[in-house]
């Protein structure tokens, strides 16, 4: 596990992983538990970034309709892109950032995400949002692969149970991302 986070400013951008009303209003039937607590926390993350001029890129899931999509089998849930259960939080005001639709785990898979951090020459991604192990994990990990320093948000991040959590981040810091809290990167921008 690493434990060296060095945030360098200039070179970072935030990733905030579907934190959509689907996942984030109680009166949904996916909500995510304390999703709605942690769209404000993310809050202070999203003003920081954007006071600071660095990227900030919602990801928005969206169902894609291909019968070959197996997310349309694993989940008996359509996410659709007309649907006002399919926008970002109102709390976090997606207008500081951009928003990439995305129809898998993935942020990065058949998407422009890698294009637009390449183009504002960022080198380090910080991940947050939901679900902790499955998009945010697996966009961490995508992103690593393609070659940025990862800092994963370990409260930043929620999902449906603490064992499903702590595995990811476990998972994650062995050898993908630095563990990290929202002190953490809101401390590095001091």
């Amino acid at each position: 596990m690493r434990e060296d986070f060095i945030l360098h400013k200039d070179s970072a951008a935030l990733l905030v992983v579907d934190m959509q009303r689907h996942f984030c209003e109680r009166s949904s039937s996916f909500f995510v538990p304390d999703s709605d607590k942690l769209a404000q926390k993310l809050k202070d993350l999203v003003d920081i970034f954007s006071q600071h001029r660095r990227p900030v890129i919602f990801t928005r899931h969206i169902d894609s309709e291909d019968p070959g999509n197996l997310m349309l089998r694993w989940w008996a849930e359509k996410i659709k892109e007309d649907n006002p259960m399919s926008r970002v939080v109102d709390v976090l005001d997606a207008k500081k950032g951009s928003i990439v639709i995305k129809h898998q785990y993935d942020g990065f898979l058949n998407t422009d995400l890698e294009r637009i951090l390449r183009e504002k020459e960022v080198r380090q991604v910080v991940v947050c949002g939901v679900l902790t192990n499955l998009c945010c994990e697996t966009t961490a990990r995508s992103a690593f692969m393609r070659g940025f320093e990862v800092y994963f948000v370990k409260d930043g991040t929620a999902t449906f149970s603490d064992e499903m959590h702590e595995a990811a981040l476990l998972n994650l810091s062995y050898g993908f991302a630095t563990l990290v809290t929202i002190g953490d990167v809101i401390s590095s921008f001091h």
